[in-house]
């Protein structure tokens, strides 16, 4: 009997359905049908079984698919940055002079799951204002290596860019910084070594957050997220199976309604992730959301103490055509602390 005849031609059905009688003559009567029936049962279990074989070298091309190809706009960039050398890893990270008799120095920390590619669009206006610009991707981000397996922290990013300043020969160097997200739990670290004089800190001009979460009890991860931090041996299986699809209609409700990036800066996003298989160590990575909540006093903590100049900016959605900024400025280390006390922020914040 032939595995088309079997289960694909017009008698199959009759066929199973005399097995089933079979069967319930032979439960009842010992008939001689039962051995036919049970020939169909192993046959269907052998078709299952060439199903199964079938799909092991799909699925394996599938999460073996390799990553896509750099764009010119995103090739550009890498070719126009350097790399240091932190603890062994290859860290990514540029840099343009820019206003000339100006002292002023800009550092750029990029959010998650992206890289420094964030600041393009803004870079050059960056350079018309400060003296040096200066943008890293994180260990694990972007063209950085992306060590796995490792213990990701917000310690050691911090570490890593005191690493950069110094390898620029900045330490002695008043630094502004502008953060975004990641970036901003990042620079809070910072802030703190800095306002507690450790060894190796740079010194902190000013500091500007952009939507960070940085209050844990007011910050609401996504699901996938959720899922990547905290679902133990599954999470690298699930870091496997997120593709662009996936990935982008996640991080499009991140954007505003009239910002919303086109095909190609999603591509771009997706292959600073997937390079050097980066999408592989976003779950180790995610564990800064536990980090957050465990280090709250001490993250939150240096920004209501701190007598360095500080700005809060938070973008969120409040409707389904509204998009509204909402700003905090802390001119010194009262009027800041007054304002950060309260996580909800409240009537502290002014509504621009």
């Amino acid at each position: 009997m032939s595995f088309k005849s079997t289960y694909f031609s017009p008698t199959a059905k009759t066929t199973g359905t005399h097995c089933d009688k079979a069967q319930e003559s032979r439960m009842t009567h010992d008939s001689p049908d039962g051995s036919e029936c049970g020939s169909a049962r192993r046959a269907s279990r052998e078709w299952w079984l060439h199903v199964a074989l079938l799909c092991v070298p799909l699925l394996a091309v599938y999460l073996h698919i390799p990553p896509p190809q750099l764009s010119p706009a995103l090739n550009s960039w890498r070719t126009s940055g350097h790399f240091f050398t932190f603890r062994g890893n290859h860290i990514f990270y540029k840099e343009s002079v820019g206003v000339v008799g100006s002292s002023d120095v800009l550092l750029l920390l990029h959010g998650f799951p992206t890289s420094s590619y964030d600041w393009y669009k803004i870079w050059d206006p960056l350079t018309q204002r400060f003296n040096r610009v200066i943008a890293l991707d994180f260990l694990g981000f972007g063209f950085s290596h992306k060590p796995r397996p490792h213990r990701y922290s917000i310690f050691e990013q911090a570490s890593v860019v005191e690493t950069l300043v110094a390898h620029l020969g900045l330490s002695e160097q008043r630094i502004n910084i502008l953060s975004h997200d990641y970036g901003d739990t990042v620079a809070l670290e910072l802030l703190y070594r800095s306002d507690h004089n450790r060894s190796g800190h740079i010194t902190i001009n000013s500091l500007c957050l952009s939507n960070g979460g940085i209050f844990p009890e007011t910050h609401y991860p996504r699901f996938l997220q959720k899922v990547l931090k905290d679902s133990g041996f599954i999470s690298p299986v699930l870091t496997r199976l997120i593709n662009f699809q996936f990935f982008s209609r996640g991080i499009k409700d991140v954007f505003g309604p009239y910002t919303q990036p086109t095909e190609a800066e999603f591509w771009d996003m997706w292959t600073g992730i997937r390079f050097n298989d980066g999408n592989l160590v976003m779950d180790s990575i995610l564990q800064y959301i536990n980090q957050r909540l465990k280090h709250r006093e001490r993250w939150v903590g240096a920004l209501t103490s701190t007598s360095t100049p500080c700005e809060y900016t938070h973008h969120s959605h409040c409707g389904t055509k509204c998009w509204s900024t909402r700003r905090i400025r802390c001119v010194n280390m009262t009027h800041c602390g007054s304002l950060l006390k309260n996580s909800a922020m409240g009537s502290a914040i002014e509504a621009k």
